[in-house]
């Protein structure tokens, strides 16, 4: 897991792809625990938190440019 400091760093491109990749991994997580494949359930909680911090994070920069812009 990257740190919310290394995050910032990242573009705006960058950041929807990670969100989206993190998602297709929360979605297969929820598909193999509902399956009982699921061996290290903890990992559909770590996926959630990495998604909110990366959505804050596009929220963050949104509001930044929002105020340049005003």
């Amino acid at each position: 897991m990257e740190k919310f400091s290394d995050l910032k760093n990242l573009g705006d491109k960058e950041l929807k792809e990670k969100i989206s990749l993190l998602r297709k991994e929360s979605l297969n997580l929820r598909f193999q625990k509902s399956s009982g494949q699921l061996e290290k359930t903890a990992r559909i909680r770590e996926v959630k938190k990495q998604i909110a911090r990366l959505k804050t994070l596009e929220n963050m920069k949104g509001r930044k440019d929002a105020k340049k812009s005003s």
